[in-house]
């Protein structure tokens, strides 16, 4: 149950709002976790500036597989709504490579080696080891790479801790509930 009521579009701050227009003209809607991180100006201006930055980092289908990675990890079944459904629609993975993600792995050897990593780092709070960074170049991902994963990681993170906090009504379609897969 919602921990609180996302803002009506009269509740929203105005340094939010150019933000919340430009998500709900580019998915259709207003997702109801944008609506409630609307009432922090700061915090959400910040997220989306984060994720349109790593939009651009590595491709589509690693940056939502490690979405998936993360978001099982955390326990977020509003994000892992969410990336299921760009998963599938944007990224065009299977529901098998969905499944992958979700348990940390990708068909695809070289996105596994980031997947694999990007896990590592939110199950040891960054503190991997020699060999994990070593494997994630020898699979030909570069340091700015590397960075990238971390950053990643950190931002889903994010989204998934707010939405855990505050549990919004989830506005994509159901997924099989973390720890069921």
């Amino acid at each position: 149950m919602p921990r609180t009521a996302a803002l009506t579009p009269e509740q929203v701050p105005a340094a939010s709002q150019p933000t919340l227009d430009a998500f709900t003209r580019n998915i259709g809607f207003t997702p109801n976790m944008m609506a409630i991180f609307a009432a922090s100006p700061i915090a959400f201006n910040a997220w989306a500036t984060l994720l349109g930055a790593l939009s651009k980092a590595l491709d589509v289908k690693t940056r939502d597989s490690i979405g998936l990675a993360i978001s099982e990890v955390n326990g977020c079944d509003y994000c892992l709504t969410v990336h299921s459904f760009t998963a599938e629609h944007m990224a065009k993975l299977s529901a098998d490579d969905i499944i992958l993600a979700r348990k940390g792995h990708a068909s695809d050897p070289k996105r596994d080696t980031a997947v694999q990593f990007a896990r590592k780092v939110i199950e040891t709070r960054g503190k991997v080891g020699d060999a994990d960074v070593k494997a994630v170049r020898d699979a030909g991902y570069t340091d700015a790479n590397v960075i990238e994963i971390v950053a990643l990681v950190a931002m889903y993170s994010l989204t998934n801790f707010f939405n855990n906090v505050f549990d919004p009504e989830k506005d994509f379609p159901a997924v099989t509930p973390a720890g069921s897969i």
